[in-house]
C-alpha cells in the first residue's frame, strides 16, 4: 500500500482515538483528586473548627457574633458538638465524591458508556443533594448548639438558605438528568443491537 494511502487510512482512526485518550488521562487525574478531597476535605474540617473564632463559627450557622454575650465564649463542648453536626453533610457530600471517583475509574479504563458509570454518577447526584439539605437541618441544630449557654431568652434558632445551597442542588439534579440521558441512550443501544 502506498504510504500516502496507509497514512490517510490510518487519520480517522487516530482522530477518533485521540478524545478517548483525552478522556482517560483526564479521568485519571479526576481519580486522584476525588481521593485527596476524601483525606483532605476532613482534616481541613475539623481544623477549622479548632482554631475559627467564635464569630467565624457563628456565622457557619446564620448567626451574628452579637448572640454570644461579650464576657462568655464558645464552651470547647459546643465546638465539640457544633462540628459533630455540621459534619454530617460533609459526610454526606463525602459518600458522593466516593461514588464520583468509582465513576472516574471506570472513565479511565474506558468504560464511559456502562451502567455502572451511569449508577455511580446518579448516586453522587443523589450524595451532593442530600448534602445541600443537611447542610440546611445541621446549620439550624448547630444553631441551637452555639447558643445554648446563653442566657433563656437569648437562645437561638437560625434558618437560613444560601445560594450555595441552592446552587448544590441544581448541579446535583442536573448532573441526575445528564445521568439518566445517558442511561436512556444505553438502553436504546442495547435494544438496537437486538434487533441487529
Amino acid at each position: 500500500m502506498p504510504p500516502s494511502l496507509a497514512s490517510s487510512s490510518r487519520t480517522p482512526v487516530a482522530a477518533a482515538f485521540r478524545p478517548a485518550l483525552r478522556v482517560r488521562r483526564i479521568s485519571h487525574g479526576m481519580v486522584w483528586a476525588c481521593r485527596a478531597l476524601l483525606v483532605l476535605l476532613p482534616v481541613a474540617f475539623a481544623a477549622y473548627w479548632v482554631v475559627a473564632s467564635d464569630a467565624q463559627l457563628l456565622a457557619l450557622s446564620q448567626l451574628p457574633a452579637q448572640v454570644i454575650p461579650s464576657v462568655a465564649s464558645l464552651a470547647p463542648w459546643q465546638r465539640l458538638v457544633g462540628g459533630v453536626v455540621m459534619a454530617v453533610p460533609l459526610g454526606l457530600l463525602l459518600v458522593g465524591v466516593w461514588h464520583a471517583q468509582r465513576c472516574f475509574a471506570r472513565f479511565a479504563q474506558g468504560q464511559v458508556f456502562t451502567a455502572e458509570a451511569t449508577a455511580r454518577l446518579r448516586r453522587f447526584a443523589g450524595w451532593v443533594a442530600a448534602a445541600a439539605l443537611g447542610a440546611l437541618l445541621a446549620g439550624v441544630v448547630a444553631s441551637v448548639v452555639l447558643t445554648w449557654n446563653n442566657p433563656l431568652g437569648q437562645r437561638h434558632l437560625a434558618i437560613g438558605i444560601g445560594s450555595d445551597h441552592v446552587f448544590t442542588l441544581f448541579f446535583a439534579g442536573l448532573v441526575w438528568l445528564m445521568a439518566a440521558v445517558i442511561g436512556e441512550g444505553q438502553a436504546l443501544a442495547e435494544e438496537n443491537q437486538g434487533f441487529v
